[in-house]
């Protein structure tokens, strides 16, 4: 009978011993089960630092993203003209139906030439800029002559296009289509908006963007093309007499 019952007390203590090992295991599975749950239902948290890159209703503020806005390429492997070098004039058409040559301003002291388009982002983002320029510096001299040498097969780049444009941003300067896309690679024009600078001989003084802040004018610290002409007008060269041109590529 004692053999008896201590074989029953080893049976009721093995038991019990099963019974709390299932039941931890059970507890264990359970908070790694929860704990994955959490951590899959809670968002890691993101060091991300700086305003949203979208407006209030959703819309991204300035410049698109995609590809490389700043021109890579040196002028010499661009091909087009170098500081010093004497632009040809051309005959282009304005969007007012005349035709436009820079030998049409008899009392100029330069001319800010300016290849830019009606739907690069960018060139839209300088439009004000280029009124702006055109109201202070054309009574001085120094007149913009916007070109759009984008292809007109696309139709949001035509010349009705431009047209429409042009009426609808108030341009005080001439907006001139390059016919056949002959003209800009003789600048070396490759980007939109892309500023060429003349002195009245027609020798260009200065390559490159309108200032250091495509986004936003109110950030603006150097304003490239304002000093070019600051410099030309003390009888100095430019510095720097070049920049990279950011836009979109002229197709």
């Amino acid at each position: 009978m004692k053999k008896i019952s201590v074989l029953i007390v080893a049976i009721i203590c093995l038991s019990a011993g099963v019974l709390t090992s299932c039941k931890d295991n059970k507890e264990e599975k359970g908070e790694h089960s929860e704990m994955k749950h959490d951590k899959r239902m809670r968002p890691e948290h993101s060091d991300r630092k700086g305003p949203p890159p979208h407006g209030e209703n959703g819309e991204r503020k300035g410049p698109p993203r995609g590809g490389l806005p700043e021109e890579t390429r040196t002028l010499e492997e661009i091909g087009g003209y170098m500081i010093g070098d004497t632009a040809e004039d051309f005959s282009l058409k304005n969007v007012d139906g005349s035709m436009v040559s820079l030998s049409d301003y008899k009392d100029a002291k330069g001319y800010i030439v300016t290849f830019t388009c009606n739907e690069c982002p960018f060139s839209k983002l300088y439009e004000d800029r280029l009124i702006a320029l055109n109201n202070t510096y054309a009574p001085k001299g120094y007149p913009v002559i916007a070109i759009n040498s984008n292809n007109p097969s696309n139709e949001k780049e035509g010349y009705e296009a431009m047209q429409k444009r042009a009426e609808e941003k108030g341009f005080t300067f001439p907006y001139l289509v390059d016919e056949g896309q002959k003209l800009y690679p003789k600048y070396g024009a490759v980007r939109t908006p892309h500023v060429f600078l003349l002195d009245q001989d027609l020798k260009v003084q200065y390559i490159g963007t309108i200032d250091d802040n495509s986004k936003s004018p109110e950030d603006v610290k150097v304003k490239y093309v304002e000093n070019a002409i600051a410099a030309l007008e003390k009888g100095e060269k430019p510095n720097p007499s070049t920049t990279k041109a950011i836009g979109c590529p002229i197709k």
